[in-house]
């Protein structure tokens, strides 16, 4: 037995140890609520790095949601770094499945259909890209069999292709065999998607759930690629593995090959996601898939999270449910049991009940409040956040009531995705002030005779009517006085003006009425400053209009379409729609907030107080006429798993065992009682027979229990050179904005000189690296460059002039002149590196390694003309400390000697276009401890600057704010 084995077994209970110790092979670990997964995982990676000999970089790890592998991230990394292993954490390949293909897209583009600067399109961009196109869908023969009809609108025909086109590329379906079916409306979902296609690559984009199509179709048809990432990886690990779905699992298998090295790990009891494609089946036909005996299995069992009552509950709960259909069993039988400890011996699993008159919820809204004022006078609860109320939708009207109400009694309500975005206060007067800034607005909205849209009322009663009520208040006079003569301008525009509607935005921030949300003392307020990410949130939605609407400034000619096409349509779908507000990913649970939040939210988390609402819910079906012809028909990879007429209850049962399975210390199940039958009745008939089986809260001596406090998951966040470090010690307060607070600047696109120059450079070295460096010639690198300007421009509608087009070749070809005989040299290209630190993460990257035998050199590319030695000393000092940081990291990650550090200026036509540094391994540590003395101060939020920074104010968008900012030092003249 070695010492890391013997260690292990003082940590981690008989059932973990045999999980982490199965490292060969197909190996299935079944792993039930609160039994230390994530600990499983992590020592399972420890060991295969440490007693396996196995490379960090050979590992394949994947976890459902980006905040899962945030926390992967940091345990791995701690754990590593804690046993002195040297590894760069940009070679793992660990992140969500979406991550790690897009990743593997990059790294392989060139053999897909994707082209250099795609677009990547999250749900929002998909849907406002189809209701763009609809025009292209509606003309083709039977389409409404799919999109419906007209009369339905272009927005819900847009939804409906939305949720079908989703559907062939995440089941990854086969096109041929859609096209040649005997079904009409099977024939006309292939011609949707075939079209489709065609439109995604015209425009050069990629959606969230073609990332993993792509992936696949770059896996099947190039097997030179999936040779070489077969040999990459020695161990594939997955977890929430009953979220998977067909395509992610083709992949996985795809991927292990004949090794088949795969370790997944899950629990089918906690199954949520059908609804996106996912799959019960894969998990539970796991071992199936390989021959008799070769799936390793454990199952963890004890729960380290909850009292034995709760555990009891659910446990009882799972039992009510008959879970085969008489042939074969559609749940991995288990019995889940608590850890040895001393618990208080009492309830756990109560009930909270009350009931109204019809319509009314006074005493219900009564009783919750005594509750959590119980809780409150019991002295045992430390802090709202220890408790969290769980519900079907936060979406409900019953639910956003209930909330308004804890509010308007002192009770702060944590509660991002209940579609209230559009209801808050700096929402609403922003909408208000856009309005009031065009007079033309009545009349553009009336756009059809006799046509009303509900979003007007919301705009005239919620919107515009707050903002001039608060205009003749004496305090917003400044505002006033500007906003007037601007909208009198507007009203008669002549010529175009020199910003747009986010400019404007950006204007408004400096009175009072906004900037009271954007101050230090809100922001760190008990709701997180929510109301000033908010704001950081409708920046982004206003520039993403502006980018979909090609709007740059405001033309005269185009002015009532841009206002029809910002106030009828885009802003009309998303309040319809619905946008979450700020989570924080590192605090689930911000202090002094209940959360409400979706069972599907809560997935993964853990509260010391669950009040578990909803209980008036039934099963209900989630297919459709059309998935059932899809799947009786044949047309999905594989035959039906579960029963038809079973699926919706399995699914009831899993969903609320994940919510009683959250509870620490109290489960609550509360219900707003009413008589009936069928969808009237609370708590329905399925939840029942158990509700009254617990007693009341009230019956309960809360002072008897103890409440654990909220874990703190303690992510490390991650932190460039030039997104980060840099820009914080440029400006402060710009990182509190644009970094911090998420706003997005008004010239977010990239700088497309610069951007031209070095894709065309990197263009040169990778082919260099695949040996072609025959090919590189002044002809292919015009072809590169022009390519590269072609995808570059239209991605970020921004075009160079003619002259400006031929400087960009100048210092390309001035580079391959300068370079050519040097090609043996170049080692790698655009390396990304990082190096962890106790608190955070520290990440780069370097454009170009190159060098002989065991000494290297780091070369930086800037894409301008050699600087003045002495004026920009201050820049040059700040670009080594950099390159020494880079130097260090590629000695620790390659073990290469690294002698020399260079800035390469390609716009040098004349003299060296190279500044060059030695390496210091003494400067070394002062830097490293700048950057650390930097992020110290991001994460406690000081943003204080002695000075303005005079030549970034010119151009930055928030510098209207700074004007009327009450500064501690004189402002700059």
């Amino acid at each position: 037995m070695t010492n890391n084995t013997a260690a292990l077994q003082t940590k981690a209970n008989p059932q973990q140890l045999e999980a982490i110790l199965a490292t060969d092979g197909p190996v299935l670990i079944i792993a039930g609520p609160g039994s230390g997964k994530t600990f499983t995982l992590v020592e399972r990676i420890v060991y295969l790095i440490t007693q396996k000999d196995i490379a960090p970089e050979s590992l394949f790890v994947v976890t459902f949601t980006d905040k899962a592998a945030r926390e992967l991230t940091t345990r791995i990394s701690n754990r590593l770094v804690e046993l002195s292993i040297k590894f760069n954490l940009n070679d793992m390949y660990l992140g969500t499945f979406h991550s790690i293909c897009l990743r593997l897209l990059e790294d392989f583009r060139e053999f897909t259909r994707l082209k250099r600067s795609f677009t990547l399109f999250d749900q929002f961009d998909q849907q406002y890209f189809l209701y763009q196109h609809i025009k292209d869908f509606r003309e083709l023969p039977d389409a409404k069999l799919v999109i419906g009809n007209d009369q339905s609108g272009r927005w819900a025909q847009s939804e409906s292709l939305l949720k079908w086109l989703n559907k062939v590329a995440e089941e990854a379906l086969d096109l041929p065999t859609l096209e040649a079916a005997p079904d009409i409306e099977v024939r006309v979902l292939a011609t949707c998607f075939r079209k489709y296609q065609e439109l995604l690559h015209e425009h050069n984009s990629l959606d969230f759930s073609g990332i993993q199509y792509e992936a696949l179709q770059l896996l099947e048809k190039r097997p030179e690629v999936l040779a070489h990432l077969r040999e990459k990886f020695s161990y594939l690990m997955v977890d929430e593995y009953q979220d998977t779905n067909t395509i992610q699992e083709r992949i996985l298998l795809l991927l292990a090959g004949e090794r088949c090295n795969l370790c997944v790990v899950g629990d089918d009891d906690q199954g949520l996601y059908r609804f996106r494609g996912a799959t019960i089946r894969n998990i539970l036909e796991f071992p199936a898939l390989f021959d008799e005996g070769q799936c390793k299995r454990a199952t963890l069992t004890v729960n380290y999270r909850s009292h034995p009552d709760i555990i009891r509950f659910y446990n009882e709960w799972m039992r009510e449910q008959t879970w085969d259909d008489g042939t074969r069993v559609f749940r991995f039988a288990k019995q889940i049991v608590p850890r040895e400890d001393d618990f208080p011996d009492m309830p756990t699993a109560v009930r909270l009940a009350a009931s109204d008159g019809k319509g009314e919820t006074t005493n219900w809204h009564a009783e919750v409040l005594a509750f959590l004022n119980g809780l409150k006078a019991s002295g045992k609860l430390s802090d709202w956040n220890q408790v969290a109320f769980l519900f079907r939708s936060v979406k409900n009207d019953k639910v956003v009531a209930l909330a308004r109400f804890l509010e308007s009694e002192g009770v702060p309500v944590f509660s991002p995705r209940s579609n209230m975005f559009f209801e808050r206060e700096e929402i609403r007067l922003m909408i208000g002030a856009l309005i009031f800034l065009f007079p033309q607005f009545p009349k553009v909205r009336a756009w059809t005779e006799g046509v009303h849209l509900d979003i007007w009322d919301y705009y005239d009663q919620l919107c515009f009517k707050p903002f001039t009520d608060e205009l003749r208040k004496p305090e917003n006079k400044s505002l006033l006085d500007w906003a007037r003569p601007l909208a009198k301008h507007h009203a008669v525009l002549t010529q175009n003006t020199d910003y747009a509607f986010s400019g404007l935005f950006y204007q408004l921030l400096q009175f009072p009425l906004f900037s009271c949300f954007l101050s230090e003392e809100a922001v760190q307020g008990v709701d997180k400053g929510r109301a000033a990410r908010n704001l950081g949130t409708f920046s982004k939605l206003l520039t993403k209009f502006e980018y979909l609407h090609f709007v740059s400034v405001l033309n005269p000619e185009w002015l009532e379409k841009n206002i029809r096409d910002l106030f009828n349509q885009f802003l009309r779908f998303l309040v319809d729609g619905g946008i979450g507000e700020y989570e924080d990913e590192s605090e689930y649970a911000p202090k002094g907030c209940v959360s409400f939040l979706t069972i599907h939210q809560s997935k993964g988390l853990e509260f010391p107080v669950v009040v578990c609402g909803s209980l008036e819910a039934v099963p209900r079906k989630q297919h459709t006429a059309l998935d059932e012809l899809l799947e009786d028909a044949g047309y999905l990879s594989k035959p039906r798993f579960e029963p038809r007429n079973h699926i919706k209850n399995f699914d009831f049962w899993r969903l609320f065992y994940t919510a009683f399975s959250r509870a620490q210390n109290l489960l609550v199940l509360a219900a707003q009682e009413r008589q009936g039958r069928g969808l009237g009745k609370s708590p329905s008939r399925y939840f029942e027979h158990l509700f009254y089986e617990l007693p009341s809260w009230r019956t309960v001596d809360l002072s008897a229990l103890t409440f654990e406090a909220v874990k703190q998951i303690n992510l490390k966040r991650e932190y460039s050179f030039t997104s980060h470090i840099n820009v914080f010690e440029s400006c402060a307060e710009q990182y509190r904005f644009f970094k911090e607070l998420e706003f997005n600047p008004i010239r977010a696109g990239a700088q497309l000189f610069g951007t031209l120059v070095h894709q065309t450079i990197e263009d040169i070295h990778k082919a260099v690296l695949r040996g072609e460096e025959a090919t590189v010639n002044p002809e292919q690198i015009q072809s590169w460059m022009t390519i590269n300007y072609q995808y570059l421009s239209k991605r970020e509608r921004q075009y160079l002039a003619p002259q400006t087009l031929k400087a960009v070749e100048q210092h390309i070809l001035g580079y391959y002149e300068r370079e050519k005989g040097n090609w043996d040299r170049i080692k790698e290209a655009e390396v990304e590196i990082s190096l962890v630190k106790d608190q955070y993460i520290l990440k780069g990257s370097v454009d170009l390694i190159r060098g002989e035998h065991d000494t290297v050199e780091v070369i930086d590319f800037k894409s301008e003309k050699k600087p003045d030695m002495e004026k920009d000393r201050e820049r040059l000092r700040q670009y080594q400390h950099q390159l020494e940081v880079y130097a260090h990291l590629v000695e620790e990650r390659t073990g290469q000697k690294v002698g020399r550090m260079h800035l390469y200026y390609t716009g040098e036509d004349g003299g060296n276009p190279y500044v060059s540094f030695t390496k210091d391994d003494r400067a070394i540590g002062k830097t490293i401890a700048r950057f650390d003395d930097i992020v110290e101060r991001i994460e406690r939020q000081d943003y204080q600057i002695v000075a303005r920074p005079a030549k970034l104010c010119q151009s930055c968008d928030m510098r209207a704010y700074c004007d009327n900012k009450n500064w501690k030092f004189r402002k700059d003249p």
